[in-house]
């Protein structure tokens, strides 16, 4: 079980800072910021802790203040989806929300140590039939949300490994960057498969290719994408 505890002073101010940032938040006022924070523990996760599993009743919607989260479909065969990386600043299990069926819809897990912001979903509907400034910031979040979902079915089904890989790399920097940057890989390659609906073993040769024809270059600190313009060329349609 993961261990959580009352906001503080100090952690309070924190996550008000993060909460004023976020499309979910950022449309209410202070009284009713505060209103949710007295309704906010967070948790403390170790690398490989689970937050909420899949199918158990929920009650609460998250924010990643430090670390990263997996989230991830479990098949009854116990083979494992990964749906989502979490990023420090990311929300997520806001559609349980408006589900008849209160469920989580995958697993929550640290992929390193962790600090999460968790709300309760109660105090939050009761905000939204107060203020339609923030039903219409969830519309909107829900909205983005969606098309990024469109966008990433698109990428999994519709492109091949390269692209796909390419694709992820390129998320992992500024989108400013044209010439070279550094990646640093600190999740787990059989994660980043999971991630690209492909094999291990399939993202290895991948790598490899793409050391082959000097687009990037592994090292003990991560990786280097020697040339992002080029790859920018390559997801927007040219060939390598």
């Amino acid at each position: 079980m993961n261990s959580r505890i009352q906001l503080n002073d100090v952690a309070r101010n924190d996550a008000l800072a993060f909460m004023r940032k976020s499309v979910l938040f950022g449309e209410l006022d202070d009284g009713q910021l505060d209103t949710i924070v007295r309704h906010t523990q967070v948790a403390s996760l170790e690398e490989g802790q689970v937050l909420f599993e899949q199918e158990r009743p929920a009650s609460e919607i998250f924010m990643l203040e430090s670390g990263q989260i997996k989230l991830a479909r479990i098949s009854p065969e116990g083979h494992e989806k990964v749906i989502d990386l979490i990023t420090p600043g990311g929300t997520f299990a806001e559609a349980i929300m408006f589900s008849r069926q209160q469920q989580y819809p995958v697993t929550a897990t640290a992929l390193q140590d962790s600090q999460v912001l968790c709300f309760d979903a109660k105090t939050y509907i009761e905000i939204l039939h107060q203020s339609t400034e923030a039903c219409f910031a969830i519309m909107a979040q829900m909205s983005c949300r969606l098309h990024w979902q469109i966008a990433e079915i698109d990428r999994l089904t519709l492109h091949n490994a390269t692209f796909r890989v390419v694709a992820y790399l390129l998320d992992q920097v500024p989108s400013t960057d044209r010439g070279m940057s550094r990646v640093q890989l600190n999740i787990p390659k059989h994660v980043i498969a999971s991630r690209l609906s492909m094999t291990p073993e399939t993202l290895s040769r991948t790598f490899s290719k793409l050391n082959r024809d000097g687009l990037i270059e592994i090292d003990d600190s991560g990786m280097v994408l020697r040339d992002v313009g080029q790859l920018r060329n390559y997801a927007g349609g040219e060939e390598l």
